[in-house]
């Protein structure tokens, strides 16, 4: 697949990189010489100093060759606009980062005039994900499969006994789950029954809803049963706004702090039933004469990952039993889990991730991206063409770094075993780490069909081939 990214930001770069890896023929434009040079020092593609606004320059780059193009520029006008003369110029598909509320209000008749196939609001998506993860009980949401059948989470094992040194297959209690990885010292490993849990691990755990929820409740990992009723959302941006306004939908009381006096006017005027207050949110004065200590949850998504960061731990001394920060940066990755902080939300992955979603096509149902991108949990559809089905797991010869962590049949779940058999229109929850994102198209590409048999139907455009 020809993949034009205009906008070599974080999420320019980001896609970039995961798109390499499915060896996706990528071309990253930029008008900034210097960025396309520290570009170049860490990714491996093709990259070009151009204005992707110029319709010369798309011109140029035979933009009418290319499958897909995503504009990921800082400008939602300018994004639109590449998006159209792309298409214009014979782009098959258009992809635009939108993240104004006014254009999101208008997104119908935008997509339609301007020829936008997909239109990626990063601030959305991590409002949603956030008030998602308030308004549920379990403490340590990763994500949900299956229309909501199927839940994995995330938690430290710190100190557990129950956890702490033990090997997988002498914990108790796991019985219809999975760990489907460990995070250890910013590294994902992919552990088998002899594995040894440390101190300090995070574990990921698979498993039918109300499983994961007994789970949480055996090993007390549900913290404060408290229902959030009064949350405090510290920065005004566009999260602020969407994540507030979904908050306060739900009968949340929410509290609103910004230094920026117009925006906080703006947002007085905006919002409904939201308290809204001109000031410093790293004041702890002005935290405590808000009752910071009365609040169910804390969220930091300032532009800043520091102070988000600072901020959320800073609540949680005050008590608040839900701290989240909105962290962007890849390299804070390593520490975060070390932070006495409930969730840190990173914005790039979950638009990379719902990007992935679209361009893997109708079979894959959902992506999610875990550890900056190095391991990804991917829920696909099976196909009847797939020359794996109705073996056992154990005879399929799986990669070190691939886990099925759950089929979905007739609206059922099992959490497989080695006898475990794929049949034909099942949903498989699978989990691989970025390094073997190729292993899993060649397991289950179609020889003659196969798991991913839409995706391969469009070998031509995505530039797989059957011998690859």
């Amino acid at each position: 697949m020809n993949v034009m990214i205009v906008g070599a930001g974080k999420l320019g770069v980001r896609l970039a990189k995961t798109m390499n890896l499915e060896n996706m023929d990528v071309t990253l434009v930029d008008d900034n010489p210097k960025v396309i040079e520290k570009v170049n020092e860490h990714l491996d593609v093709l990259t070009v100093v151009a204005s992707g606004i110029n319709v010369s320059s798309l011109m140029e780059l035979n933009i009418d060759k290319f499958d897909l193009l995503v504009a990921t520029t800082e400008g939602d006008a300018t994004n639109s606009v590449i998006c159209t003369f792309a298409k214009k110029l014979g782009c098959k598909k258009t992809i635009a980062r939108i993240r104004d509320p006014e254009y999101m209000e208008q997104m119908s008749f935008i997509k339609e005039e301007l020829g936008i196939d997909l239109v990626i609001n990063p601030d959305l998506a991590t409002a949603n994900t956030i008030a998602k993860y308030l308004m549920r009980s379990v403490a340590f949401y990763s994500g949900e499969f299956a229309s909501g059948k199927v839940k994995m989470i995330d938690f430290k094992t710190g100190n557990l006994e129950n956890f702490t040194g033990k090997k997988i297959s002498e914990i108790e209690g796991m019985e219809n789950l999975l760990i489907t990885a460990i995070s250890r010292e910013g590294s994902l490993i992919i552990p088998d029954g002899s594995t040894i849990l440390q101190s300090g691990d995070v574990i990921y755990v698979i498993g039918l809803c109300e499983h994961i929820d007994r789970f949480s409740k055996r090993f007390q990992l549900k913290g404060v049963e408290k229902k959030v009723e009064n949350a405090m959302i510290l920065g005004g941006g566009n999260v602020g706004y969407y994540l507030a306004k979904a908050l306060a939908k739900s009968k949340v009381k929410v509290t609103i702090i910004d230094q920026d006096r117009r925006k906080v006017q703006k947002l007085a005027e905006q919002l409904d039933h939201v308290l809204v207050i001109n000031g410093d949110g790293t004041d702890i004065t002005l935290l405590e004469e808000e009752n910071i200590e009365q609040m169910d949850a804390f969220v930091g998504v300032t532009g800043f990952d520091e102070q988000n960061l600072l901020m959320a731990l800073m609540a949680k001394q005050y008590g608040v039993s839900k701290a989240i920060a909105k962290v962007s940066r890849q390299n804070y990755t390593k520490i975060i889990d070390k932070l006495d902080i409930d969730v840190a939300i990173n914005p790039v992955n979950i638009t990379a991730s719902n990007i992935l979603k679209y361009v893997r096509g109708g079979k894959v149902a959902s992506v999610s991206l875990l550890l900056g991108g190095k391991g990804e949990v991917t829920e696909i559809i099976v196909s009847p063409d797939m020359p794996y089905i109705n073996k056992p797991i154990h005879n399929l010869n799986l990669p070190k770094g691939l886990i099925i962590g759950a089929i979905i049949r007739d609206g059922k779940v099992e959490i497989p075993n080695g006898s475990s058999v794929i049949r034909e229109n099942d949903r498989i929850v699978v989990f691989t780490l970025a390094e073997d994102i190729e292993s899993l198209k060649t397991l289950f590409k179609p020889g003659k069909g196969g798991l991913l048999g839409e995706l391969w139907n469009r070998s031509k455009s995505i530039g797989f081939n059957s011998d690859n």
